[in-house]
């Protein structure tokens, strides 16, 4: 858990720095700031997304994901629980841009392949150079993000937290079932909603980008279900 903590608390030191930022930017260099953190998230999530070699397993996940997420209203739970969040800590921050910013740092900072993989070294193996990366990483965006959206970024720490935690608890358990196959199919969802955290900064369209979180579940499912049906095959039963 240490991995988790520290990277929890990189998230919450760049939000400060990035605070410093928001407060002193004029509104007028608001878009600039958007057009940065929009462009860079564009960046990130193609590279992530260009991993992804099973291109009907990735479109199957993000049509079924998205209607599932919207049938359960994902976004509307976790936008309600930055509201909540804002007016327990932040009272005086802006209500759309907290949960704004809470919601979109918790989803780029939390499905990467960084987060799985680094959580499972931490956990199974001790080896915690991949998270203390990744907090640097995390770091950077979160001056970026907050300069354009405030402190909400800064409680997405707790999705960091609670997620990786987790992530790292279950590690001796889990890791034997995460193939290569899988981290590349997962890093390619994971990198479809970070571009659409992209289009939404840079004022592109209004994607409800949390309502395809579960396309993370179901591709874990549609890789796992064809592997099993090869080995079937395979061993002729």
């Amino acid at each position: 858990m240490i991995a988790t903590i520290v990277n929890a608390l990189a998230v919450i030191a760049g939000s400060l720095v990035g605070l410093l930022l928001h407060g002193r930017i004029k509104e007028s260099f608001k878009t600039v700031v958007y057009v940065g953190a929009g462009i860079t998230s564009l960046i990130i999530g193609i590279q992530m997304a260009m991993s992804a070699s099973k291109i009907v397993f990735l479109a199957l996940s993000l049509i079924i994901g998205g209607i599932l997420g919207t049938w359960w209203r994902i976004e509307d739970g976790i936008l309600s629980l930055g509201d909540a969040l804002k007016r327990t800590f932040a009272r005086g921050d802006n209500g759309k841009d907290f949960a704004f910013g809470f919601l979109n740092a918790s989803v780029l900072f939390c499905v990467g392949a960084m987060a799985l993989v680094g959580s499972f070294k931490a956990g199974a193996e001790g080896n915690y150079d991949l998270i203390f990366t990744k907090s640097v990483m995390d770091a950077f965006m979160s001056i970026v993000f907050t300069a354009a959206m405030g402190i909400g970024v800064a409680f997405s720490a707790l999705s960091v937290l609670v997620y990786q935690g987790l992530l790292t608890l279950a590690a001796v358990w889990l890791k034997p079932l995460v193939s290569a196959e899988l981290l590349k199919e997962l890093t390619g969802v994971g990198g479809a909603l970070v571009i659409m955290i992209g289009i939404n900064l840079l004022g592109l369209a209004k994607l409800k980008t949390a309502n395809f979180l579960p396309a993370l579940l179901l591709i874990v499912l549609f890789v796992a279900g064809e592997s099993l049906a090869l080995s079937h095959h395979f061993f002729g039963f």
